[in-house]
């Protein structure tokens, strides 16, 4: 396997798609549910690809087609072989919630001084990282890694591939339980992460106000550097009011910021916050360029974002959700000053056999906090019989009933299509 990494050198980067090839990239040919990589090798070749690689033994009828056993795991083995040949800090991160938020902020704030690489979109799974990885050149001083989970052993996985010698885990909640089971099992998967910085002798930024993160870096005995707003931190967090915007405060040792308006919503975003100014003062950057990548970065992706209609202002965070997500997301809209709230909330997917307790739990939060809330999804409507089934009746009827002046939140899980009302709305 070797020399076929060696191969990897004499080419311009992966490609594991023939409708994205550029001249002398290097083809892996990737299977899955529907697809089929292995018949696209030669075609591969004649678009400009230098070197393909299948695992169908029938398809190396080219003198740059080789075969290897599994053209995944020969991705996964050479993303850690590039991966090793670089001493850089690498930054992985997980959590049930707002791992991609705040990767987006830490690579803001670190991109102040340094050369970074980071994981475009929502790469973050066991193909998605090696591809990350193998874009790691002579010019990158720090790799941010994003690693999503699914089910028992994800993580282990993708740290297996990054090697991570710094870590974060933005918190632990109930997400995608249909593959986790319940809880804990979330907890051990997410802290595969802190048992891999661990044995790298790495360190992890921890939220010291996080209880359960807390028994977990101490479970793994971890080197530490901390954010807090309640308890004692190197940095320490004050929210200062949401407008809606998070404007917030920070101070470590030596310095105290004034107070900084963000462009992202919701009290959650926070400790996302606190997250990147503890990686910018760890590699540090000055504080005033910290400041200055927190006051203009624009969330993007329905993530956190504010939009102005004709009519209404919407927070739109419809990228995905779980129990955890949808509860802080209505607790911080509850905390804004506004004169006509209305929270479009959408059904909640991958729950498994706890769906539909949670989606009671979410409805009946509603009820006793007072929101004026509408719900779209088969799901929420078992506990609402007033919900819409879809957007598409949700739309129909917002069109027919049109909202004014109102601060409306949308909040759903990504196959919900939420955004899809923001043109009604």
């Amino acid at each position: 396997m070797e020399n076929l990494f060696a191969k990897f050198y004499e080419t311009k980067g992966v490609s594991t798609d023939t409708r994205n090839i550029h001249k002398e990239c290097f083809f892996i040919a990737l299977k899955g549910t529907n697809f089929n990589g292995n018949h696209f090798a030669e075609e591969a070749i004649k678009q400009g690809a230098k070197y393909a690689i299948v695992d169908e033994a029938e398809f190396v009828d080219n003198e740059n087609i080789f075969f290897v056993s599994d053209t995944l795991k020969f991705l996964q083995k050479l993303a850690n072989h590039h991966r090793n040949k670089f001493s850089i800090p690498l930054i992985g991160i997980t959590g049930s919630n707002g791992k991609t938020s705040t990767k987006e902020l830490i690579n803001v704030v670190l991109s102040k001084k340094y050369n970074v690489l980071c994981t475009a979109g929502n790469l973050n799974n066991h193909i998605g990282v090696p591809l990350t990885l193998l874009q790691l050149n002579n010019q990158h001083e720090i790799a941010i890694i994003e690693m999503g989970a699914n089910k028992h052993g994800d993580i282990e996985e993708l740290c297996s591939i990054a090697e991570p010698n710094f870590g974060i885990i933005t918190n632990i909640g109930k997400a995608h339980l249909e593959g986790f089971i319940n809880f804990e099992g979330v907890l051990k998967t997410k802290s595969e992460l802190y048992e891999s910085v661990k044995s790298k002798n790495g360190m992890i930024v921890l939220n010291n106000d996080d209880e359960v993160l807390k028994k977990q870096a101490l479970k793994f005995g971890l080197a530490t550097f901390t954010y807090a707003s309640q308890n004692e931190g190197d940095i320490r967090g004050e929210l200062v009011k949401l407008t809606p915007f998070v404007n917030l405060k920070w101070a470590n040792n030596s310095f105290q910021s004034e107070t900084i308006e963000t462009q992202m919503v919701g009290k959650y975003n926070f400790y996302n916050f606190l997250a990147a100014i503890s990686f910018g003062c760890l590699f540090e950057v000055s504080p005033s360029d910290v400041n200055n990548a927190l006051a203009t970065y624009l969330p993007r992706n329905n993530r956190s974002q504010v939009s102005k209609t004709e009519t209404n202002t919407l927070i739109i965070d419809c990228y995905n959700a779980n129990p955890s997500s949808m509860k802080v997301a209505l607790e911080s809209f509850l905390e804004i000053n506004h004169p006509n709230k209305i929270a479009l909330i959408g059904d909640m997917f991958e729950l498994g056999n706890d769906s539909f307790e949670e989606h009671q739990k979410i409805v009946q939060f509603c009820i006793d906090k007072e929101i004026h809330f509408h719900t779209v999804g088969n799901y929420f409507k078992e506990h609402n019989a007033k919900g819409f089934s879809d957007v598409s009746e949700a739309k129909i009827y917002f069109t027919e009933h049109p909202i004014k002046e109102a601060l409306i939140l949308l909040k759903g899980s990504r196959g919900i299509a939420l955004e899809k009302l923001i043109e009604s709305l």
